[in-house]
């Protein structure tokens, strides 16, 4: 059997840089080298590209940068070249043809339809959803609109941009009418957690709004929701199923970037404590939602349940992590499907795809 060309990039211009990096080392780790020629390509903070021939393990902590078998590189966007472009040092070129692109890209320039234009106009196939489906999903203000015109349910929201943030008061007034104390505060297009807030009150309401415009132009608050994170696994491409919830089990007030990646306090509970009608209907809405968002490949998508039962969708994750904590793997492997499995079938769904396409 002829071996796959697998290109898997990590890394990038990202704040969740150093998770892609750990998602990826875990996907190359799993997959079959009897059935894959696997050519890493990190994507460094400042955006360069560098084919990485060496060891897997020097790739989580970042020291792969500066081994000296990296050769700068490119992903082409002609279709003729259907791969990566090697800059050698001595000025000649070469190119790897690509079968197939797994992005282990979490965050922006990654996970939000940017990296998934460059895969189609190079017309590589690409594991992970499209282009309006990723850019979709990002945007929390845009994916939260069509999640209500679907009918599916969840807390009360509402948004606003830069320009929307400097009259605060007004700003203020609106959300606290609206949403009430405590509020959430999240930056409308990052993802893990990055630059969300907790706010009690008016001030710290105003600092909560800085910190998410330092990572976007655009600010989400969504009300406080008292009860249980429970997440699934979704798989599939216009035909998806989903896994029954797994639970979060968070150490701080809320799931932050350090309790999920730095600390390593949460914990995990698969499936997740709801009655069995409960955890049906979340992975009914699940699918829904995934279905809604015009995903492809695999998602995780986010719920709270509260304590009164009612399941509100939290927001989907398109390019979830991979790491030894994540969820989506966790609950894919508790559902049957072990890693090595998982990165086959994500292999067969992106292929697939591209051949519905053709």
């Amino acid at each position: 059997m002829n071996k796959l060309n697998v290109a898997l990039l990590f890394g990038g211009v990202s704040s969740e840089h150093e998770v892609s990096r750990v998602s990826a080392v875990t996907m190359a780790e799993h997959l079959s080298p009897m059935r894959y020629s696997v050519y890493k390509i990190g994507i460094t903070r400042d955006g360069r590209w560098l084919y990485y021939p060496g060891p897997t393990e020097k790739m989580a902590d970042g020291s792969w940068e500066q081994d000296p078998s990296c050769v700068p590189c490119v992903l082409s966007p002609d279709r003729s070249d259907h791969g990566i472009i090697l800059c050698r040092q001595d000025g000649s070129w070469a190119v790897l043809p690509m079968d197939v692109v797994i992005p282990a890209l979490h965050g922006k320039n990654g996970e939000d339809g940017t990296v998934q234009g460059l895969f189609e106009l190079a017309g590589i196939p690409y594991a992970g959803s499209g282009v309006l489906s990723s850019a979709v999903c990002m945007d929390k203000a845009v994916a939260n609109t069509l999640l209500d015109a679907a009918g599916i349910p969840r807390c009360e929201w509402t948004w606003a941009n830069r320009s929307g943030c400097a009259d605060f008061d007004a700003l203020e007034a609106r959300v606290a009418e609206k949403l009430g104390y405590p509020v959430f505060v999240k930056p409308a297009n990052a993802g893990s957690s990055v630059g969300i807030s907790k706010a009690e009150d008016k001030e710290a309401l105003r600092k909560a709004v800085q910190v998410a415009l330092a990572e976007d132009d655009k600010v989400v608050f969504e009300r406080f929701v008292k009860g249980q994170e429970v997440e699934c696994a979704v798989i599939g491409n216009d035909s998806c199923v989903s896994t029954r919830p797994g639970e979060i089990l968070a150490s701080d007030t809320f799931y932050t970037y350090e309790d999920k990646y730095v600390l390593g306090t949460s914990r995990t509970l698969i499936p997740a404590r709801l009655d069995e009608a409960v955890l049906d209907q979340v992975k009914t809405l699940a699918e829904k939602a995934y279905q809604t968002l015009g995903c492809a490949g695999y998602a995780r998508v986010d719920f709270f349940v509260e304590e009164g039962g009612r399941v509100l969708l939290n927001e989907v994750n398109t390019l979830p992590g991979f790491t030894s904590i994540s969820m989506y793997p966790k609950l894919m492997e508790a559902a049957g499907t072990p890693v090595d499995q998982l990165m086959d079938r994500l292999i067969q769904l992106a292929l697939e795809r591209a051949r519905a396409k053709a």
